[in-house]
């Protein structure tokens, strides 16, 4: 009973970060921002971090079904 949650949570958390990931590679590659109204330090900053949260999100997705 207690695994349906995780299951959910795990699935949530893995397509979320995927679909982050790929969005913020797509906008680097084309050039286009990540963040409205930055400069460029901190453009790249903004990918980094969302780059981050993608992979980490993905991360725990994968840790959760895991354990299923």
């Amino acid at each position: 009973m207690e695994s349906a949650p995780a299951a959910f949570a795990g699935g949530v958390c893995a397509l979320f970060g995927a679909a982050l990931l790929l969005w913020t590679t797509r906008r680097v590659r084309q050039g286009r921002p990540v963040a409205v109204g930055t400069t460029t330090v901190t453009r790249t900053r903004a990918a980094a971090v969302a780059a981050g949260w993608g992979l980490t999100l993905s991360a725990a997705g994968l840790w959760l079904l895991s354990g299923l």
